[in-house]
């Protein structure tokens, strides 16, 4: 073998490892993936859900996935169909041995939702990069307007594993005391008691405050440092198990429309390995539901001043 097929081998062995070693974590920080940005087994995605943030500057190489109409069902209230997902990859140019990589604005929410629907879909080697947009702008690190150009990929979606999500029924069941699976709010404390109907700026969409009873409340911004990395198993083990949350039993998070709650599921799942699904229809479906009871400790009523 010659000098220079050793040193083409010896490059793709190099590649190869890295994305391999990426493989074995559902993370990603931002050295890592400044260092592989040229790979060719990658796929960037950014999810922002401010209007504008990707055109303006994005991580070399991504495309950009509108949560508002790419991720979601523009006419039911659901996730995107499993065909309309499958062309969204192809276009993006994402391949069966891809290595998928997303990030975000917004503290990594709606990039967490996106890993959800990725998993749901059955699409394997897909990571979160850690701390998002606002870790790698904080570092200075390059962000470019000019659009990602890519390649018909090859991805088939063979499979759905609806067992990732939870409806109003399993919520309705733990209200009633028919379940023991373990309910998680991610919301703010403020949210949680019904001191307000929605985070601040936030346009309201249930009618009712409160949360559903029998969840427990630790915020999602918990589960993060202060940079947005996620902190270590250890201490995640630790801030929910404090509030009963340690695997033991079946976990549904929920917040308000789902897309906060998708971050506590991914480090519920994935980060921890616990059994956790996510209830996208969250406060805004629970809290308009006729029949079905809520805990308000502050005592708010809608349209009251």
């Amino acid at each position: 073998m010659n000098l220079i097929k050793k040193i083409a081998l010896l490059l793709a062995f190099s590649f190869i490892s890295e994305v391999a070693l990426a493989q074995s974590q559902y993370l990603v920080d931002t050295e890592w993936l400044e260092k592989n940005i040229n790979n060719e087994k990658i796929r960037l995605i950014e999810v922002s859900v401010t209007p504008g943030v990707y055109e303006r500057g994005h991580i070399q190489g991504a495309v950009n996935f509108r949560w508002h109409t790419d991720l979601v069902d523009t006419v039911s209230r659901d996730i995107v169909s499993r065909d309309n997902f499958q062309n969204l990859l192809q276009a993006s140019g994402i391949d069966e041995d891809s290595t998928v990589i997303i990030y975000g604005d917004k503290n990594n929410w709606f990039a967490a939702w996106a890993a959800w629907v990725f998993d749901i879909y059955g699409v394997e080697n897909v990571k979160l990069l850690d701390g998002g947009k606002n870790k790698w702008e904080a570092e200075k690190r390059a962000l470019t307007p000019l659009a990602t150009k890519t390649s018909p990929g090859n991805i088939k979606i063979t499979k759905t594993n609806n067992l990732l999500r939870a409806r109003l029924d399993d919520v309705v069941a733990v209200a009633n005391k028919e379940s023991d699976i373990a309910l998680l709010d991610i919301r703010s404390a403020a949210e949680y008691s019904g001191k307000i109907f929605a985070p601040e700026g936030v346009p309201e969409l249930s009618v009712r405050a409160g949360h559903i009873p029998g969840a427990v409340n630790i915020s999602w911004s918990k589960a993060v440092n202060e940079d947005g990395t996620i902190k270590s198993v250890d201490e995640l083990e630790k801030i929910y198990a404090a509030a009963g949350i340690d695997g033991s039993t079946p976990i549904i998070t929920y917040c308000r429309i789902g897309e906060r709650s998708s971050h506590s599921w991914f480090v519920l799942n994935k980060v921890l390995g616990y059994d956790a699904r996510n209830y996208d229809g969250s406060w805004t479906e629970y809290g308009n539901s006729v029949g079905n009871p809520i805990t308000n400790l502050s005592g708010t009523v809608w349209g009251q001043i």
